[in-house]
């Protein structure tokens, strides 16, 4: 499958804007892509601390978007109000945080992903936040999308 090709034709003139032009050549990402249409391996769930638990985020966007401001300052304009968002939960209190949208279609294909995946800096390195990549794409699974995306993954 030509990914690049399906990345435009979800993103029309994408790479053209001006801010991805003019990203600095050492910051180098990654697009990762999962097909979704085959049978999800049996694989038990990842380990994380028993305390967290997940869910669709339904608390106070504000309180939200500033967890997400810790992780990454450009973040917080895409947790729009009404936006989805999957989350680590330690009690009530977000840890770990990623929207779970859909992408669109392209050559035929439902494509979605967790995007802005970013888990607090406090709570890094217990295994939450590839946990809760490991659910949400789950999610995707059962709603009927064929391809899961994650975005301008840093490597390096």
């Amino acid at each position: 499958m030509d990914y690049a090709a399906l990345f435009q034709t979800l993103y029309p003139g994408f790479f053209d804007q001006k801010n991805i032009r003019a990203m600095d050549p050492e910051d180098v990402c990654e697009e990762l892509v999962l097909d979704l249409r085959a049978p999800a391996p049996a694989l038990p769930p990842l380990p994380c601390p028993d305390n967290i638990r997940f869910a669709v985020y339904t608390g106070d966007m504000e309180a939200l978007r500033a967890l997400v401001a810790r992780v990454d300052e450009s973040w917080p304009p895409f947790f729009e109000d009404d936006s989805r968002v999957f989350c680590a939960l330690d009690g009530e209190k977000p840890v770990s945080f990623c929207l779970l949208e859909g992408m669109g279609e392209g050559q035929g294909l439902r494509v979605g992903g967790p995007g802005c995946v970013g888990t607090d800096p406090d709570h890094r390195g217990r295994g939450i936040g590839l946990a809760m990549v490991q659910r949400a794409t789950d999610i995707l699974r059962r709603e009927g999308y064929d391809l899961s995306c994650i975005h301008y993954t840093h490597i390096g």
